[in-house]
Order: C-alpha cells, then structure tokens, then sequence
C-alpha cells in the first residue's frame, strides 16, 4: 500500500509541475482532413520491410492502429487492443496483468516476435513475450505484420511481427499531458508525460500508474489484483549534417496475484543508436539494445526466480539507387538466463548477416531478402523471402509472397525439469500469400489468403516433443473508412491451424473471428464502439476438450469540455458475457473480466 501511495504521489506531482506548462501550449495546428484520412487509410509501414513503405506499397498484410485509435479505445491492456485484429488471437488466465499469449494466424507466442521501437522484447526462458505487463498509454502506434519475417528478425517470426511505437516529440516547444481515471474493481489509472522539440532536439518524458483489486480468475474464487508502474525516456538529436543520435528506456515494474501465487516482475528495454549519412545515398546506423524479462514468483508449489537478458548488437545499412532500395546488415546477439531451476544451459549466443533488396519498377515491384544465423545452441539456418507487386492502376494492388522462417526451442523446451527435451529441433516454416489491396480516398480494403507449412512443431503439455508436420490455412479481409466524421474499421478471420499427424485443429486457436470499430465525431462529443466475435478453440490436442466461442461488445464516449480538456467514458464487456479462452492443467476454467465501466479525464493535446 505504501509503495502504491508513493507511486501514486510521485506521478502527481510531475502532473502539477506540467500543468503551468500545458496551459501555455497551444492546440496542434489544424490540418487538411482529406489528408489526414489518407495518412490514416494508407499509413508508412517501417516493420515489413525495415524502411518506409506506404501499406500498400509494403507487399504485405498489414494492420496499423494509430494514436487516435489507441487514445478513442483507451484499452486497459495490450490484448484487449490486438484481439480480433485481422489474423491475430488472442487467449489469456483471466483479466488484469495475467498471463497473456498472442497468437498470429495460427502461430504461438513464441512463434512471433515483438519488438518496441525496434528493439525485441521476449523471455528466453519461455519464449514469449509478457504482454499483460505493458501498459498501453506508454506507447502510440501499432504495427502488425502478418507473414514470415525471419529473413529480417531472425528466429521465432514464423507467424508475423507486432511493433509497438513510443511517443516521439513532434512539436515545437513542451507538450504534456495528464490523465487520470478508475472504474470498476477499485480500478485506477494516472499518467503523465511531456515531449516536444527544440532545434534538432526531439525528448519524450512520461510515467503511468495502474493497480486493480482485480476479479477472481477461477469461479467462486478470490479477487486477484494487478499494480504497473512504468516510466519511459526518449532523447534523439539531429545534427546539420544529417547524422542522427539517441537513446531509448522502458521499463515496467509491478505485482501480480495469480492462480495459485503471485510474482514481481519487471519489463525493460534500453538502447542508443546513431546513424550516419556517409554518402548521398548511403546511411548507415549501429544499434546497441537490452531487454529485460524479469519474475520473482511465490507460490504454492514453491517459490522461483526467472530473470532473462538479451543484448543486442545491431548494424544496418541503407543503399538508394533511384526508386531502388538496398538494405545490409549483421545481428549479435546473447541470451543470458538467472534462475532458481537448474537449466543446463544458461546463455546463447546468434551471429547473423542479412540483405534486402526493395525495387520499384512500376507498375511492378519487387522484394527480396535473406538472412544466415549461426546460433551456438541449434546450430545454422538460412532463411529468405521474395514479394511480387502488380499495380494494376491508381486504387488496386496486387501482390504474392513466399518466404521461409525458423522458431528455436526455448530454455524451457530444452532444459526445464521434467519436460524439457534437449534432443529437439528447431521449428522450419514455408508460407505462401497471395492478397489484393484497393486504396481510395476515404477507405480501403485488403483481402489475402496463406498456406504455412510448419515441419517439426514443437508441442506437448508435458514432455516436449516435435510434430512432424502441420499446416495452416487461412484467409482475411479488412475494410477502413474514414468519411463525414465516420471511423469504421472491419476484420474477418478465418484460420485453419492442423496438426497433419492427427487431423486435428491446433490447441487453443479460434478458427474464425470478426471485430467491429465504429466511431463518430459529434462536435465536441465522440461515441463509438467495438464488436469482437469468435467460435470455440480446443484446449488438448486431441480436440475434445472444448472451449466456446465469445462475442464481446464495448462501448466508448468522450467529450471535450474545455481547450485542451477532455474526459471519457468506457464500458467492457457491456453485455456481461461470461467467456474463457483457456483452462489450467487440473481443468478449471479461466475466466475474464465481466462488465466494466471506466472514467478518465485527460489535459493535452
């Protein structure tokens, strides 16, 4: 409670040191409307191809949710944000800070990579990333990337890549911005940041709080609650010559009550990067990174300890020839694992070169990449893509892709007491893609069906072991329209993940999903809402273990009251649905947050 109250004070009093500040600023600078809806519509995509690419210039199935859309929904987590996405799923033990897995078209957690600001963000020991331990108003953007991108990132993109973007200050002069808020199960929610610019010099300063009494997470259980603190730094500068320096810090620290114990944990990504023009069109730039996957846990069947850290070594180089692109570079790597289980191996490390090439000879464009790790753990792999592009005229884009990529066995799969199994191999992909893209003024749509081909996936809820072959199949369409203060944006998924030995669906994927956002401006008012929709999944491999299908509405209003002040209103789950997408071992259910309500009010821009 006192680190609560301390937590709590300390982020408002930088609030108030703001506030003066804040009150001098003046609202952003109105800009063209068709403009804008363009940006949103066809926005410039960096995670598909490592350099800027309008979507439909990407050759990829891609998904960007922006700042607007990010601060309309106002998510409590990460999950609630990317669940029902075009190809994306998600299942989780229970609401507030549980644990969480993201699931790209039929691909696990650890068959996908997150990254934030470019730096990846994963446990070594487990594979995955720690979703449920971010929190949302700490970043601004969203990339999802459907497909193969080992060519680019190396293990695990098997199934796509998803990149969070923290705030960078765009505006001349200090911006900041408070919120506060809280709703149901004792909920509470404050934040607080500045950022601008001066001269070359861009900063981005901010710091959130969130603690939950929480909900029981097994029926007729007790209340399990959930604290985040996170504070994030980010400094670059430009220098006359065009060379670029800066230096990045996240970092997430909280507690969590979880079936059967609770932990400490800690999230955190740091960097530096420069980058320099050494000819007119060659720049190159040298990344220098560490991520942190920390749990302290106390629990029933004895308390552990699993602290993992990966640094990074990062070179890149861009070459332009004209429309033409070239990208080379090499990787270093080293995993490091503290822990109280006895692994057999605690650090590994991964050299790897890459190169990229991106031509534009219009109406055709093509891409190509390819990547050679060497990982003293598994060994070699080489893995490569190649995007073909056709326009057929100013609105229509079609495009085809094949690329291969590679999931390695975790520290958990190999060595973890009782179900690792060091004699695994590591998980080799093929995906074949063909989709269509219509881009229009105020809307657009995207259509692509897929075939990934996965030799060797690893499996089992006990010992660990390879699958053979499996297969998934798989179509999206997705829709965007911004017209006469309307948002819309539509997802529909179908997804066809088989284990090729047995037949069977592949454990706790949904098969079909749909989500709905609608937004309307109404003057100083905005209403909106969500739909987001799936069948059953199967949590055993033998498919009798099934788990229903889901339909959640949420409901969302803000209203400006005053310049630069705002408050808003959300409603989860307004129809009360009573929904699991996951059961532990002994068979119980995990059940999700009820119906919720949340208040917030916010100063800035």
């Amino acid at each position: 409670m006192l680190y609560r109250f301390r937590t709590t004070a300390s982020l408002a009093a930088f609030a108030m040191a703001a506030l003066p500040m804040a009150v001098q600023a003046q609202a952003a600078n109105a800009s063209n409307n068709a403009s804008n809806a363009t940006n949103a519509l066809n926005p410039v995509v960096v995670t598909a191809t490592l350099a800027p690419r309008t979507a439909n210039q990407s050759l990829s199935s891609v998904t960007v949710i922006d700042e607007a859309a990010l601060r309309r929904q106002d998510p409590v987590s990460i999950t609630d944000l990317l669940r029902g996405q075009p190809g994306v799923d998600v299942s989780s033990n229970g609401s507030f800070g549980k644990n969480g897995s993201v699931f790209i078209r039929g691909t696990g957690s650890t068959q996908n990579v997150l990254l934030i600001d470019g730096i990846r963000l994963r446990s070594a020991t487990s594979g995955g990333a720690a979703w449920q331990s971010l929190e949302p108003r700490m970043f601004e953007r969203a990339e999802i990337v459907r497909g193969p991108r080992g060519s680019l990132y190396g293990a695990d993109a098997i199934g796509g890549v998803i990149q969070l973007f923290t705030p960078e200050g765009q505006e001349d002069g200090p911006q900041p911005r408070i919120s506060a808020g809280g709703g149901s199960f004792n909920t509470q929610r404050l934040s607080a940041g500045i950022s601008g610019k001066e001269g070359g010099t861009r900063y981005s300063f901010s710091g959130s709080h969130f603690n939950t009494d929480g909900q029981p997470v097994r029926r007729d259980g007790d209340d399990k609650g959930y604290d985040n603190t996170s504070a994030l730094a980010r400094v670059s500068h430009t220098f006359d010559n065009g060379a670029e320096a800066g230096v990045l810090a996240l970092r997430s620290r909280g507690f969590n009550e979880y079936d059967g114990g609770e932990n400490d944990f800690v999230q955190q990504v740091a960097g530096v990067y420069g980058e320099l023009p050494l000819a007119d069109n060659w720049r190159s730039r040298l990344t220098l990174s560490e991520a942190r996957d920390e749990s302290d846990n106390v629990a029933e069947f004895g308390d552990s300890s699993f602290n993992t850290k990966i640094r990074t070594a990062r070179w890149e180089n861009t070459l332009t020839a004209g429309a033409h692109e070239l990208v080379a570079g090499a990787e270093y790597s080293e995993d490091r694992v503290d822990s109280t289980t006895a692994y057999d191996e605690t650090s590994r490390s991964n050299a790897a070169v890459f190169t990229q090439a991106l031509l534009d000879f219009s109406p055709f464009l093509l891409q190509g990449s390819l990547r050679f790790d060497d990982n003293e753990s598994y060994g070699e792999e080489v893995t490569g893509s190649l995007g073909v592009g056709y326009e057929l005229d100013g609105h229509h884009t079609l495009r085809a892709n094949y690329g291969t990529a590679f999931n390695a066995p975790t520290y958990n799969q190999l060595y973890f007491p009782g179900f690792g199994n060091p004699d695994l191999e590591s998980e080799t992909s093929k995906t074949i893609e063909a989709g269509v893209r219509g881009q229009y003024a105020d809307w657009f749509w995207d259509a692509a069906i897929y075939q990934t081909d996965i030799d060797n996936l690893i499996a089992g809820q006990g010992l660990q072991f390879n699958v053979p072959e499996s297969r998934i199949r798989g179509a999206e369409l997705s829709t965007g329209i911004e017209v006469n203060e309307w948002t819309l944006a539509a997802a529909i998924t179908y997804t066809d993940p088989e284990n090729r030995l047995t037949g069977m669906r592949l454990q706790n994927r949904a098969s079909q999903s749909l989500r709905l956002d609608v937004d309307r401006e109404l003057g100083d008012w905005s209403v909106g809402g969500s739909w987001v929709a799936q069948n059953h999944r199967y949590r055993d491999a033998a498919n009798e273990d099934r788990l229903s299908g889901y339909g959640l509405v949420n409901l969302r209003t803000g209203w400006q009251f005053a310049p630069l002040w705002s408050a808003r209103v959300t409603l989860e789950n307004v129809l009360d649905q009573d929904y699991i997408t996951t059961r532990s071992f002994d068979g119980a259910d995990y059940i999700n947050a009820g119906r919720a309500g949340f208040l917030s009010v916010h100063f800035g821009q």
